[in-house]
């Protein structure tokens, strides 16, 4: 159904545009800013039809409504754990190779037409917008905008931490700053490189145990590219465990040990912190105890 925000204005707004509440406190977008305009009561002050160059004074209370949206993919297939939900977010925790997004060799079974199925069965429309995406591999917390100003209001704001197991000793702490580059344009497979068409990316780690020629680390990501912690750890010859693609042995585990353990942002509509917390996989568990093992 139609998603209707309600909010009242403060002093910081007394006397401004509605414009301004909606770009700048709300961070909404000017596509989205614009396409409230064709709506119906799409922007509303004290529940009367309202253009985005009135004035606001204190205590007013300005509301928008985000129309319906249709599925954008084939409903079908199991909801993963749901950590969290409400009317604009749905958290969940992705289990090891399920595809985030159908694609020509996943046309169904990823977690964008398990979403689709969840949110039909509870009679609710919304495209799947995942905030930031994890690969196949991947396990762990995905956040998911249920709407579009959810998804432009998150957009680049959630922090993610990750655990880790690469090859090789790691000791302390230490941040990889090099560009990564796709050498092809039809594969998904990155590379570090001072290329033309690279981009920047920085990963910090912390060393959290190590033993038997591997190391468990905990990661925060400063940029979010594709395949970045696989590849940057490729790059100094300690690629993930289980990540054959980037040369990791399969003896331990049968993909890449690599888990969204943490994410952390502001409610888009609230501002309230929040924080939401996925414990490791038991392939995880089952690698991290037999490296810990003396």
């Amino acid at each position: 159904m139609s998603r209707r925000l309600e909010f009242i204005i403060g002093e910081d707004f007394d006397g401004k545009k509605v414009v301004q509440f909606l770009r700048g406190h709300l961070k909404m977008s000017a596509r989205l800013t614009a396409s409230l305009k064709r709506v119906d009561r799409g922007i509303c002050l004290n529940g009367e039809h309202a253009r985005t160059i009135d004035i606001m004074k204190r205590g007013d209370v300005l509301s928008v409504l985000i129309p319906d949206e249709e599925h954008n993919v084939i409903p079908s297939g199991e909801m993963p754990a749901i950590i969290y939900e409400d009317n604009d977010l749905l958290v969940v925790n992705k289990p090891a190779l399920l595809p985030m997004h159908p694609s020509h060799s996943y046309p169904e079974g990823t977690l964008a037409n398990a979403v689709a199925a969840y949110l039909k069965s509870k009679g609710r429309s919304g495209s799947f917008r995942a905030v930031g995406r994890l690969d196949k591999g991947t396990s762990g917390v995905v956040i998911c905008a249920l709407n579009r100003f959810a998804a432009a209001a998150l957009s680049g704001k959630v922090e993610k931490e990750y655990i880790c197991v690469a090859q090789g000793i790691f000791e302390g702490s230490g941040t990889i700053d090099r560009p990564i580059y796709r050498p092809d344009p039809m594969k998904t497979l990155r590379a570090v490189g001072d290329k033309p068409n690279a981009v920047p990316a920085i990963t910090h780690w912390q060393a959290i145990a190590a033993g038997k020629g591997h190391s468990v680390l905990r990661i925060k990501l400063e940029t979010g590219r594709t395949h970045q912690i696989r590849v940057h750890f490729a790059s100094l010859g300690s690629p993930l465990a289980g990540d054959d693609m980037y040369g990791g042995s399969r003896e331990y585990i049968s993909r890449p040990a690599l888990h969204c353990e943490k994410a952390a942002l502001f409610h888009p509509v609230t501002k309230e912190s929040m924080t939401f917390f996925t414990p490791l996989p038991s392939d995880m568990e089952k690698l991290i105890e037999f490296i810990a093992q003396k």
